[in-house]
């Protein structure tokens, strides 16, 4: 980054790509978005080779090294110092801050039962919990599967999110919670479990009685199938 002037220098990859110096937003090419992005995914710093072939898997090894050449180059025209970089190994610089980062550790948290999450349970986790990785970014084979394993932590996380907040009895903030949860997947009967769980735990049986019968409407349409006995059950319940 450049060193006249400590800017916080923020990188975005939830609900779409931002690279934030201090409150500008910085315009980059495609290419130097990408080589962000997957740096910023890594738990390590990676060879040059490596992020080559990875980002170009059908280019030779000529095209893609200078690929990457020019990336480099163009992401550090841009932003001195954003990218770490050696003749064999590159990274995204440690200073940066990166938004998936702490959603994904915030995930973790609320997924470990022996952790106290008071202070995570609030609607920046819910917001960043129910934001997708990178979701126009659609056409490479590595950015499919970092979205496919942030969008199932995201869900556990958020059913997780859920049970906490009905426990502590915050009825509403459980209700979103599960909400964004069921939206990100409509299928998964533990969003709907955990959801109609907040609702009868709110003592709002009718609510959770809707969202039973959501539930089986769309697993009928899309799959044929009934909700499961124990959804049936957890409803059944709370009518004694």
């Amino acid at each position: 980054m450049r060193s006249d002037v400590q800017q916080i220098v923020s990188l975005r990859l939830l609900k779409g790509f931002a690279l934030i110096v201090g409150e500008n937003r910085i315009a980059l090419s495609s290419s130097a978005q990408q080589l962000l992005a997957f740096l910023a995914l890594q738990d390590r710093p990676r060879t040059r080779t490596y992020v080559a072939r990875t980002l170009w898997p059908e280019a030779t090894n000529t095209r893609a090294n200078a690929n990457l050449r020019s990336s480099l180059w163009r992401a550090l025209r841009t932003e001195p110092g954003i990218i770490s970089a050696s003749a064999q190994e590159m990274a995204l610089a440690k200073e940066i801050h990166v938004d998936i980062h702490d959603a994904i550790g915030r995930a973790h948290q609320l997924l470990d039962k022996s952790s106290v999450c008071e202070d995570i349970l609030n609607r920046q986790t819910r917001d960043d919990l129910s934001s997708d990785l990178l979701p126009e970014w659609s056409d490479n084979e590595w950015v499919l599967l970092e979205q496919e394993q942030y969008h199932q932590l995201r869900l556990y996380a958020l059913e997780a999110m859920a049970r906490r907040l009905t426990t502590a009895g915050r009825y509403g903030e459980a209700v979103a919670a599960g909400l964004a949860a069921v939206q990100a997947e409509p299928l998964r009967e533990s969003a709907h479990r955990a959801l109609i769980y907040a609702h009868l735990a709110a003592g709002n049986r009718a609510e959770a009685q809707h969202q039973y019968d959501q539930c089986r409407r769309v697993l009928l349409d899309e799959l044929g199938l009934e909700p499961p006995d124990a959804l049936r059950d957890l409803l059944a319940q709370s009518t004694r």
